[in-house]
């Protein structure tokens, strides 16, 4: 994450808003920048410092002091000042002007200042902002707010839209994970003629080759171990095209070397492949490194596959509270039920694995050894085998859901079936 830091702790603070959470689903992330605030209150430390520890401030550097401008001022007399200040100033404006001329004369003027003030004065606002202010907002703010104003002043407005990054991970190994992840990706592509481009992270044991009946030359490995050279281009040439719309980074599936890396290894590669593709699925690996994690923390949606025992039930909520801590501003990581009602199988309940991780699943779907079986045999998707299947329409609301889509309504029975559906109900 991001390196934030403050001259004094603030406690546990309260959870983030929805509304918050939902402002930020566009916001872009912010380049390597510094940060550094001077704040009166703790109402407007705290969100500024929650700010700092959000995963699209991972490459900037925030710090937050007390003292407001005129600790602004005496800091900056022996420290550089960095590329944006932030001040908390509650006086009146002739007070606020005499502190920000002080600042000036301490202050490199390529520096962006933006001020948080206690009056709600447009006079005052076309003031501050004629005298080279880049940007003044009222009190009290919110983690949204200050986000936005940020990635304003710091990222070009012209910029192309990242692609959205949705990262699928099992909560134990064999859970079906890498499987609803190919089907999901394969449901954007054909549901939405969107492309996507899928990412199989799994280097020594990647499946997404097998599943798709691909055996590219070149792949993710490529990627990775020439980390330096990856841009547009570099990635086009190490794609497999699966399908019209879909794209696959595959895996060498091969025990020749090992695959030990640092947590930023993946960073350059899924930069560039969400300039490349609207969605990216990342199919992450059962295990728990560096890069995993940061990979899990990155990603704009995670999702996790889970089959109804114990062993999932604790590696899920270990990974959700995890996830949870890592990202504070974001949605909680979504559910998937997979593998339900295996023959001879003791199963938890599907309300009672879902209590303990707070979390209702958005797809509970059924063991079918015929239906899963005979597609991976034969290298197709689920809705090539059988599109009539149930399972597929499970997948298709999964589809709609991690694109922002929201869920599909059924379609309400017509004629003879749904006047014997309503009187089934009643």
């Amino acid at each position: 994450m991001s390196d934030v830091a403050y001259d004094e702790d603030f406690g546990d603070q309260p959870a983030v808003d929805p509304g918050d959470i939902a402002a930020l689903n566009d916001v872009r992330p912010v380049p390597r920048i510094s940060v550094q605030a001077f704040c009166e209150t703790e109402g407007v430390a705290a969100p500024i410092g929650r700010m700092g520890e959000d995963r699209r401030m991972a490459k900037a550097q925030t710090r937050v002091y007390m003292g407001g401008i005129p600790a602004a001022v005496e800091f900056y007399q022996s420290a550089p000042t960095p590329n944006l200040i932030i001040l908390e100033c509650s006086a009146t404006p002739d007070i606020l002007f005499k502190g920000l001329n002080d600042l000036a004369e301490v202050c490199d003027p390529n520096t962006k200042v933006v001020i948080i003030g206690h009056h709600n004065d447009v006079t005052l606002y076309r003031e501050l902002i004629k005298n080279g202010i880049s940007e003044y907002i009222v009190a009290p703010v919110t983690i949204a707010e200050m986000m936005n104003v940020v990635s304003t002043l710091f990222i070009d407005p012209d910029a192309e839209p990242l692609g959205r990054s949705v990262a699928f991970i099992g909560a134990k190994g064999g859970v079906g994970s890498s499987t609803i992840a190919h089907n999901v990706s394969w449901a954007v592509s054909t549901l939405f003629q969107a492309e996507v481009l899928i990412a199989d992270m799994d280097l020594p044991f990647g499946t997404a080759n097998i599943n798709f009946d691909q055996d590219p030359a070149q792949g993710i490995a490529e990627a990775v171990f020439s980390s330096d050279r990856i841009d547009e281009v570099y990635l086009d040439r190490l794609l497999a095209t699966c399908a019209e719309h879909l794209s696959l980074l595959a895996a060498p599936s091969m025990l020749d070397k090992v695959y030990d890396f640092d947590p930023d290894a993946f960073s350059q590669l899924l930069d560039v492949a969400q300039r490349t593709a609207p969605y990216v699925v990342l199919d992450v690996p059962h295990v728990w490194n560096g890069w995993t994690r940061r990979t899990l923390e990155q990603a704009d949606e995670v999702v996790i596959v889970a089959s109804p025992e114990l062993a999932n039930l604790r590696n899920a909520k270990n990974i959700i509270d995890t996830l949870r801590k890592l990202r504070p501003n974001d949605a909680a990581p979504r559910l998937i039920l997979n593998q339900v009602g295996m023959p001879k199988r003791p199963e938890i309940a599907v309300s009672d694995f879902a209590d303990p991780l707070d979390l209702e699943p958005i797809a509970v779907i059924p063991f079918d050894a015929q239906l899963f079986g005979t597609a991976s045999n034969n290298g197709r998707m689920l809705a090539e085998t059988d599109a009539a299947n149930p399972i597929v329409s499970s997948l298709s609301n999964i589809a709609h859901l991690v694109t922002g889509r929201g869920v599909v309504k059924e379609k309400q029975k017509s004629g003879l079936k749904g006047m014997l559906a309503k009187l089934k109900k009643k």
